[in-house]
């Protein structure tokens, strides 16, 4: 049994990331693969460990990533990941991958591919919530799908390291803003990067036709949008089960009697797959992600091709 064990999550080609997210959604819409709910394990006295599997029978593989999250005393929680897949020809393993790198990658080309499918073909302003690595990345795949002119970005600290968004952002400007208010003032695609667990920006304040997308943590019931918000806009997701399973602003506005699942009006696959139907232009566009196990097949099928 030769399985191949990777340490380095390589930096991979944004435009081959995009493709192998935007092909594992079309073989999800095909029928050749499938998307099992991700599972969530809580561990003694804090911390949990969530499992994402994916089975995508173009490439050949099943898939599982694993993510502990585990609370440190007087320290910040180490979290780690690692993406395994099982040869479906033979059933042995044949990669083993240090998922955390590859993980904002997947996380941003999926936003992306939401905008590519969303967003206005002119869109030329960017507004993005947050300094960390998952909104610098988020910088560089929104790059490949609209001609964006204008990047301003917000954080809750009020910090922001330009110089690393400006190394994301080629010859696009980028400017630090006082606020997600307004930053989101006039922009085209508002993309939402923190670990909120509170709302971060008024959507329904945003002018119809914004596309604003949310990524958020899987802690309970986490959430960058106010749930009473989604009765007034048009909403998408990752993946129908996952999405209204695990994210919290839905899971809260059921809970509530504020919306319906059943409201959602398009996934990734269906929309990569021509089933679901685009935005109206008449309302403001949501777009919520909360991670798969085909997106996490799909990147690490570029490593060992790589």
């Amino acid at each position: 049994m030769a399985i191949e064990v990777i340490r380095d999550g390589a930096d991979l080609p944004p435009a081959q990331v995009l493709a192998a997210v935007r092909a594992a959604f079309a073989a999800l819409a095909r029928g050749e693969a499938a998307q099992p709910a991700q599972l969530l394990v809580p561990l003694a006295g804090g911390g949990d460990v969530i499992t994402y599997p994916g089975l995508v029978e173009p490439a050949g593989v099943y898939g599982v990533k694993v993510s502990p999250y585990l609370p440190q005393p007087g320290g910040p929680a180490l979290v780690t990941a690692w993406t395994l897949l099982i040869s479906l020809t033979t059933g042995e393993p044949v990669l083993l991958c240090d998922a955390k790198a590859l993980t904002a990658q997947r996380t941003a080309a999926t936003s992306a591919l939401a905008v590519d499918l969303l967003a206005r073909p002119g869109a030329a302003t960017l507004a993005v919530i947050g300094g960390g690595p998952l909104a610098r990345a988020h910088v560089r795949y929104a790059r490949q799908v609209r001609p964006f002119t204008d990047i301003r970005v917000a954080t809750r600290s009020g910090r922001v390291d330009l110089a690393a968004f400006t190394a994301e952002a080629g010859d696009v400007p980028v400017r630090a803003v006082a606020s997600a208010a307004e930053a989101a003032d006039g922009a085209d695609v508002v993309l939402a990067c923190t670990s909120a667990a509170q709302p971060v920006l008024d959507v329904a304040a945003l002018p119809a036709g914004t596309v604003v997308t949310s990524i958020s943590t899987n802690a309970p019931d986490a959430h960058e949008v106010d749930p009473a918000a989604l009765a007034g806009l048009e909403v998408y997701c990752d993946h129908r089960p996952s999405a209204t399973a695990a994210a919290g602003e839905m899971r809260l506005a059921v809970r509530r009697g504020l919306w319906s699942a059943d409201a959602v009006r398009g996934d990734l696959a269906g929309l990569v797959g021509g089933s679901d139907p685009g935005p109206t232009g008449s309302r403001v566009v949501f777009f919520r992600s909360v991670g798969l196990g085909i997106e996490d097949i799909a990147i690490a099928g570029l490593l060992s091709r790589s």
